[in-house]
């Protein structure tokens, strides 16, 4: 069993399985946790300026109008909280965790996925390895680049996984990989 921070991977001659992480990322709760505090902190100052209490210890509510400013803090102390629970929410269910699966024995490469509660919860796709043409790799660089590896289908495409983590290198690599695994070409656009 090879591990990862995102991923762990079992590989056999026949079979590979990927399993994917999903949000439960340290880097999610972080941020699930920065915007708790911080729309907590917005709706403290616009109630106590409404009150014109000291609900928070270093500012005084006298140096915080009502209106307009306790107005505006309370709508964006609010709408980040339901940023917040949106976020807690996917830690929690742990959306976008699953396994991609490679089986050359049964000739099927398939895709899971967890969703949000309710009827398509699931995601599951099937694909017979036959009609798999090439393992494609996609990729911008920068400070908001992103790598894509995917599979071209027979005039459809399959995301296999979209990554801002790794490494152009790794992306590569990983996507290399299963290309001989799979026995298709690899092309890079």
């Amino acid at each position: 069993m090879q591990g990862g921070t995102t991923t762990m991977n079992w590989k056999s001659k026949k079979l590979w399985i990927k399993l994917i992480a999903g949000a439960r990322k340290l880097s999610n709760v972080f941020w699930a946790f920065t915007v708790s505090v911080g729309s907590a902190g917005f709706v403290l100052a616009g109630i106590s300026s409404f009150l014109d209490r000291n609900l928070i210890s270093f500012v005084p509510p006298q140096e915080i109008p009502f209106f307009p400013q306790g107005i505006v803090m309370l709508f964006y102390g609010f709408g980040g909280c339901f940023i917040s629970l949106y976020l807690w929410s996917t830690i929690f269910w742990n959306v976008g965790s699953g396994y991609d699966g490679f089986d050359r024995k049964e000739e099927v490469a398939s895709s899971f996925r967890w969703g949000f509660p309710g009827q398509k919860r699931r995601t599951t796709v099937r694909v017979y390895i036959k009609d798999i043409q090439a393992v494609r790799i996609r990729g911008k660089e920068g400070p908001y680049g992103y790598r894509v590896r995917y599979m071209e289908i027979r005039s459809q495409v399959l995301v296999i996984r979209r990554d801002e983590d790794l490494t152009s290198g790794k992306v590569e690599e990983e996507a290399v990989e299963l290309a001989f695994f799979l026995r298709v070409p690899i092309e890079i656009s």
